[in-house]
């Protein structure tokens, strides 16, 4: 005999064939710079669960094309802005090999094209040189790390006006657009020294050289290694979902606002509190 709740819960469930219909004109946009309406306004019961079950169609998609996924990006583990955005919980999308990118090889500087209403995230992105066990914490999880950098990921939002439910930014590749990496830091012996780094610097963006904009660590979730801890509590928790493992990279969430994007302008970045070099980046049509 089958529990009530199980029947409501099997009922409330989307279809098969509505989750192909999701992840099929998710995947027609990727890369056209077009839009569309959210997808929660035109499907009901599109729960984060449900937007997940689209991630791993479109996952499919794109390694059928050629690409294949090398990490993941965490997105909004920035409480601050979590109002502006109507989101109060982090999630996670694929990076994938298309989507990321060395900064010292863009000579010409990065193209913005194909991305709809980009916007610029300064962010700390870890190497997994092995793959973490559920509940580590600081010096354990960054023992698992052989390298860590600064980078900017550039987001978009195939919504006008960033308007949207949690579940459709999950649809929505989890907002990714592409990632540059600066230089990378080797983390050698994992120290307090780094922990305390990690957790207490600040960080300051810049537009053509004037300040844009200001961040703390302590903006996402504590640092960017407890969002990593999250991350892989999360993962590992999930059995629907593929576990960290080593060699892939992860991208923590913006330290500060979001910010628009437009071709012709250089962002830049300074460090205090934490022995890192800031990164600059021109942006192209």
């Amino acid at each position: 005999m089958v529990a009530p709740g199980v029947l409501e819960e099997r009922a409330m469930a989307m279809s098969s064939d509505d989750i192909g219909s999701i992840a099929d004109e998710a995947f027609s946009l990727l890369g056209s710079g077009l839009q569309t309406s959210p997808f929660s306004t035109r499907y009901q019961n599109f729960t984060v669960e449900e937007a997940y079950r689209v991630t791993r169609l479109v996952r499919r998609f794109r390694e059928q094309r050629g690409e294949h996924a090398i990490g993941r990006k965490i997105g909004f583990t920035n409480r601050t802005i979590w109002p502006q955005y109507n989101v109060y919980a982090p999630i996670w999308g694929h990076m994938y090999d298309a989507t990321v990118f060395d900064l010292d090889a863009l000579h010409r500087g990065f193209s913005l094209h194909g991305l709809p209403e980009p916007r610029i995230e300064p962010e700390i992105v870890f190497h997994l040189a092995k793959a973490p066990t559920r509940g580590m914490r600081d010096v354990d999880l960054l023992g698992c790390v052989d390298w860590f950098a600064h980078g900017f990921e550039f987001v978009q939002s195939l919504f006008p006006g960033w308007r949207f439910a949690p579940a459709d930014t999950i649809a929505a590749f989890g907002l990714h657009g592409a990632y540059l990496i600066g230089p990378r830091y080797e983390v050698g012996a994992p120290s307090e020294t780094w922990v305390n780094a990690l957790s207490t610097f600040e960080i300051e963006l810049a537009r053509n050289g004037e300040l844009a904009a200001r961040g703390h660590a302590s903006d996402v979730l504590d640092g960017p290694l407890s969002a990593l801890a999250h991350l892989n509590d999360l993962l590992t928790a999930d059995p629907d979902s593929p576990a960290l493992t080593a060699g892939e990279i992860i991208t923590t969430g913006t330290l500060t606002a979001a910010l628009p994007v437009v071709p012709g302008e250089t962002w830049s970045t300074t460090f205090s509190g934490i022995e890192l070099a800031g990164i600059s980046v021109s942006l192209k049509a």
